[in-house]
């Protein structure tokens, strides 16, 4: 199973990429800490998890080519 990741501001600079494919991904839980071995840095970063455009709070369930963005936090004006 393959789940394609967006990242955005800050986290493209942890990263070193916009977007990329990961596979064997169950969880957003799993997912976080995947990325969060990958990339140390991600540990004291604040970021949000969107899956399939929804922004998200707590687990979820991660399908076959669902698209997870990661956000920084956002700033108003």
């Amino acid at each position: 199973m393959e789940i394609n990741l967006l990242a955005f501001g800050q986290i493209v600079e942890i990263t070193g990429k916009s977007a990329w494919k990961m596979a064997g991904i169950k969880d957003t839980n799993a997912l976080i800490q995947d990325l969060e071995k990958q990339f140390p840095h991600l540990v004291k970063t604040n970021y949000s998890i969107a899956v399939n455009k929804k922004v998200i709070q707590e687990n979820t369930a991660i399908n076959e080519n669902d698209t997870i963005a990661l956000l920084p936090p956002f700033s108003g004006g």
